[in-house]
This record gives C-alpha cells, structure tokens and sequence, in this order.
C-alpha cells in the first residue's frame, strides 16, 4: 500500500512545503522511531513518492523531498487532514 500505515501521510504532509533533513523530519514527528522513520521514507522512494538525496560528507547529510507523484497526493492528503479536524473527538463517540 502506497500511503498505508501511520507514518506516511504524516510525512508526505511535512514535506509538502520543503525538502528536509532526516533529523528535521524525526523531529517534527513525535513518536516515530528512527527504525520507523526509515523503513516509511524507503518505501516511499521505492513507490516514486519521495526523493532521496545523499550528500557525501562526514556527517553524512540526507535530505527528502516529493517527487511530482508525490506532490499529486497532497489534496487527498489535505482532505484527510480537514476530515480529522472535523471529526476530531466525535470519531467513535457515536
């Protein structure tokens, strides 16, 4: 599944407006681990939703963007995203 799981929509949403840093990206998604984190961004490159840039340094520098497919998901990204604060606190209290 392409944007399955807990983890990939939350990505996609904050790499909507920039490319960022792995360590950028860990911090504005508290809960993911490391090992997580990893496993969602590479199935998301495997599937050409996001970029993957090594800068060959020391520390290494990694950085990760939305490819064109990826960016094409953002309105279905953003409709989940107003359906959650709609339904905020009502979901499952019916």
């Amino acid at each position: 599944m392409v944007i399955g799981g807990s983890w990939k929509v939350p990505i996609l949403w904050h790499l909507a407006g920039e490319v960022k840093r792995f360590s950028v990206l860990r911090r504005d998604l508290p809960g993911v681990t490391q090992k997580m984190l990893t496993q969602q961004l590479r199935e998301l490159e495997k599937h050409e939703i996001v970029t993957r840039k090594v800068y060959p340094q020391v520390p290494p520098k990694v950085e990760y963007g939305l490819t064109a497919r990826g960016r094409s998901l953002l309105p279905i990204v953003g409709a989940m995203c107003e359906w959650g604060k709609r339904w905020e606190g009502r979901v499952g209290k019916e």
